[in-house]
C-alpha cells in the first residue's frame, strides 16, 4: 500500500467530524454473543472479522491520540529504520576499516583509486610458473595480418615428447579469435625433426594456400622462422610439397629452405587488438645496435602497426649500465611512480627487451616504490621465459 499523504492534523479533523458510536449493551452480553457467533461462523467470515477487529483497534486508539497521548506508527517505523541504519552503517564502517587495514598492510595508500589497490597482472611467463611443463611460443598474425604476436603457453605432456611433437599437437588448442588475433592454427602442414642435421622439415599439400598474396607468403615465412627460433636451437627449415623438395610461394617463387635467424635485439611495444582491453607485448620489426637505442624507440609509437609506446613516463630511467649480462637501471631520485597496470606492463617490456639483448637479470636502483604489482623492485629480477602467457589446458 502507498503511504498516506494525509497529515496527523488532517486525520484528527476528519475523525472529529465522524458521528459518535455508542453501544448501551452490557459487555457480558456482547461477549456471549461473540462467543456464540464464533462457534457458528463459517470459514469465509474470517476476513470480515479481521477487518472489523482492525477498525475496532483503530477507534480504540483514536481517543488516546485526541487526548494528547503520543502513539505514532511513523515514529515506530522511524525508530526501526534508524536502528537498521545504525546496523548497516556499523557493518559498512567495519568493512571500510577492514579494507583500510588490508591496504595499509600491503603498503598501498587507502586514498589511491580502487584499480591500484588490487594486485596488477603480469603478462609474461616466469620460472616459478613453469614447473615440470614445457613452454611453447606461437607467433600469430593480428586481425589485419600486419604483425605477428607471440603467444606462450605451458604444456604438460603425458610422456617424454620432443618440443616439435608438443608444438604440433598443441596448435589446434589455440584460441586466436578469442584473443583478438587471426584464426591461423593448426597449420595445414606436417612437421618432422631431423636431429642429425639440426633441421625441421615442413611438408605442405599441393593445394596449400600459403602462396596466396604477398602478406600471406611473408607471414608464413616469418612465422615458421620465429616459431622454430623461439622453441628450439634449430637453424634451418626444409620445405617440401607432398614429400618433394620445394614449395611454390608466388612472389617468392619456389623455396627449398629457410635459414632460421635467432631472435634478438628488438624493442618491445604495447599492442591492443581492436575492441579488446587486452595488452600484448610485441617486439619491433627493427633491430637495434644497443639497448639504449631500443629503450629510446620504446618512447615513441608506430601508429601504422598499432604499436603504443611502452616506456611510459612513470618509468623514468636516469642511467643504464650492463656488466656480465646484468642490467642495472638507475632511476631519477625525484621521480614518481604509480603502482598500476600500465607501469607493470612497462616494466615487463623492459624485461623482454633486456632478454632480447642477452641480459639475464635486472636491478632497479632508486625505485620510487618497493612493490610494483607482483614485482619487488628492491630485488634483482630474472628476465622472463616467454611473453604473453595464455593458458590453454
Amino acid at each position: 500500500m502507498n503511504k498516506s499523504e494525509w497529515s496527523d492534523k488532517q486525520l484528527e479533523d476528519l475523525l472529529r467530524q465522524m458521528p459518535k458510536i455508542q453501544d448501551h449493551r452490557n459487555p457480558r452480553d456482547i461477549y456471549q454473543n461473540l462467543s456464540i457467533k464464533k462457534r457458528k461462523r463459517p470459514a469465509w467470515i474470517l476476513p470480515g472479522i479481521a477487518t472489523a477487529a482492525a477498525l475496532l483497534l483503530f477507534f480504540l486508539l483514536v481517543p488516546k491520540m485526541l487526548d494528547g497521548t503520543e502513539y505514532s506508527f511513523d515514529s515506530v517505523k522511524q525508530e526501526e529504520s534508524s536502528n537498521e541504519d545504525k546496523i548497516s552503517l556499523s557493518k559498512e564502517n567495519s568493512s571500510i576499516m577492514m579494507k583500510k587495514e588490508d591496504t595499509i598492510e600491503n603498503g598501498i595508500s587507502g586514498d589511491e583509486p580502487k584499480m591500484f589497490m588490487t594486485q596488477s597482472n603480469k603478462t609474461g611467463l616466469y620460472d616459478d610458473e613453469v614447473g615440470d611443463g614445457t613452454v611453447i611460443t606461437y607467433w600469430i598474425p593480428d586481425s589485419q595480418a600486419q604483425i605477428l604476436v607471440p603467444i606462450s603457453t605451458v604444456v604438460h605432456p603425458d610422456n617424454n615428447k620432443n618440443w616439435l611433437t608438443i608444438f604440433t599437437e598443441t596448435m589446434g588448442l589455440l584460441k586466436e579469435e578469442e584473443w583478438g588475433l587471426t584464426d591461423y592454427y593448426p597449420l595445414n602442414a606436417t612437421f618432422k625433426l631431423d636431429n642429425t642435421n639440426n633441421t625441421v622439415i615442413v611438408d605442405v599439400p599441393s593445394d596449400h594456400k600459403f602462396g596466396e598474396g604477398s602478406s600471406t607468403e611473408t607471414n608464413f615465412i616469418k612465422l615458421l622462422s620465429k616459431n622454430i627460433a623461439s622453441n628450439s636451437q634449430v637453424n634451418k627449415i626444409k620445405l617440401t610439397t607432398n614429400g618433394q623438395p620445394g614449395i611454390e610461394l608466388g612472389n617468392y617463387g619456389e623455396m627449398d629452405e629457410i635459414e632460421v635467424e635467432p631472435e634478438g635485439k628488438h624493442a618491445y611495444y604495447f599492442y591492443s587488438p581492436d575492441g579488446l582491453e587486452t595488452t600484448y607485448l610485441v617486439p619491433s620489426s627493427e633491430t637495434y645496435n644497443d639497448i639504449n637505442a631500443a629503450f629510446e624507440a620504446m618512447k615513441t609509437d608506430q601508429p601504422a602497426l598499432g604499436f603504443v609506446p611502452s616506456l611510459v613516463p612513470d618509468f623514468p630511467m636516469k642511467e643504464v649500465t650492463i656488466k656480465e649480462n646484468k642490467l642495472t637501471i638507475t632511476m631519477d631520485e625525484n621521480a614518481a611512480m604509480e603502482n598500476n597496470q600500465e607501469t607493470v606492463y612497462a616494466y615487463e617490456a623492459i624485461l623482454f627487451t633486456a632478454k632480447d639483448f642477452g641480459i639475464e637479470t635486472i636491478t632497479i636502483l632508486n625505485a620510487p616504490i618497493k612493490l610494483l604489482g607482483p614485482f619487488d623492485l628492491s630485488k634483482e629480477m630474472k628476465v622472463p621465459i616467454a611473453p604473453n602467457h595464455r593458458p590453454i589446458q
